[in-house]
């Protein structure tokens, strides 16, 4: 069985006023940004894209990125094998599936499946 690559496909900003948030990082990397009611998606250009989000809850500030991987159920038993934990998901949204895991030094991972 061959094993696919898991790449970084997406980031996210969450704060906890967006239109702040929205110019500062406009007028430091020239992003161009473009809100909706939910998020504010961020191209950058060139790179991955990512967005800028405002939960209205904890945790208010956060910066994440998300690996692409074939299966999240999987691989948060994966996760847990490996003495990481579960943070929140598998969440099922239009666009795929999405988990946020805590690898044992504490760092907070998301992993993303594209619906297909």
């Amino acid at each position: 069985m061959r094993v696919m690559p898991s790449p970084v496909v997406f980031f996210e900003i969450g704060c906890a006023d967006s239109a702040a948030t929205r110019e500062f990082y406009a007028s430091l990397f020239d992003w161009k940004i473009t809100p909706s009611p939910s998020s504010s998606l961020i191209d950058p250009g060139e790179g991955i894209q990512g967005h800028i989000t405002s939960l209205g809850h904890e945790p208010h500030q956060y910066t994440i990125f998300y690996v692409q991987v074939d299966d999240v159920a999987a691989s948060i038993e994966k996760v847990k094998e490996l003495g990481g934990s579960l943070i929140v998901g598998p969440i099922p949204i239009p666009a795929g599936t999405f988990a946020w895991i805590r690898d044992p030094g504490g760092n907070t991972i998301g992993l993303w499946k594209h619906s297909a």
